[in-house]
């Protein structure tokens, strides 16, 4: 038996699984993005808002899904949430793909959280003044936001963000725990059915590392194109 045995990674079913693992991460990866920046902007604003219960809201949100591990998350959305719908409305679920949607909700629930406070601490940086000059125009709050503050804020929000985006890459990993089809499951499904550890979880590790190093890459070119400024 070669000592590493190339074709298994270059060729074959086991090739076409390993990749069928790396094409369903990184989708994992996009929706659970799209779906959590918009929660985190409006979970950003709940925070920053000039009523107490929005802000109390805004920091429940926060708290508590930050000091839960995203693997409770995982579990809950796929075991525990689906048990309060009607009994059809749940087989329906089962039959269907009910396992990668977990893993969306409870990735993009639990990345919001962190972003949100990326998004809150580059609005806070911008000076109290650009928040005053938008009240002197006429503009409320989220006017003042949207038109005022938020264009300015995002310089200094998008690399946080960026490393956001790297968190969130490794954690897709944590979906195998609910059988979502994806590069750390179809590495284990290799694995037990070859018995070549080596090669399948060395491909696993070689795409989280490449993408990972993609990412990274992505926010040293936005620091050096748009280095930030302080005011």
């Amino acid at each position: 038996m070669p000592l590493f045995d190339y074709s298994l990674l270059l060729t074959g079913k086991y090739h076409d699984m390993l990749v069928a693992g790396l094409l369903l991460s990184l989708q994992l990866l996009a929706a659970s993005l799209v779906l959590a920046l918009p929660i985190a902007l409006v979970v950003a604003l709940l925070r920053l808002s000039p009523l107490a219960p929005l802000r109390w809201l805004g920091f429940a949100y926060v708290e508590t899904i930050r000091n839960i591990p995203l693997l409770a998350h995982m579990l809950f959305w796929y075991f525990g949430a689906p048990e309060l719908l009607p009994e059809g409305i749940k087989q329906w679920l089962y039959a269907g793909h009910i396992e990668a949607y977990s893993a969306i909700i409870a990735l993009s629930l639990y990345t919001a959280a962190f972003m949100a406070e990326d998004i809150r601490s580059g609005i806070r940086a911008i000076p109290t003044v650009q928040f005053e000059a938008g009240r002197a125009l006429g503009f409320g709050f989220l006017s003042t936001m949207r038109r005022v503050v938020l264009p300015q804020a995002l310089r200094v929000t998008v690399p946080p963000l960026i490393s956001q985006t790297l968190s969130l890459w490794k954690n897709t990993s944590i979906a195998t725990v609910i059988g979502v089809a994806e590069l750390m499951y179809q590495a284990g499904q290799v694995e037990s059915a070859t018995f070549r550890s080596f090669e399948s979880f060395a491909f696993a590790s070689a795409a989280y590392l490449t993408v990972s190093l993609a990412i990274t890459g992505l926010a040293t070119w936005y620091h050096h194109r748009f280095p930030v400024r302080t005011i």
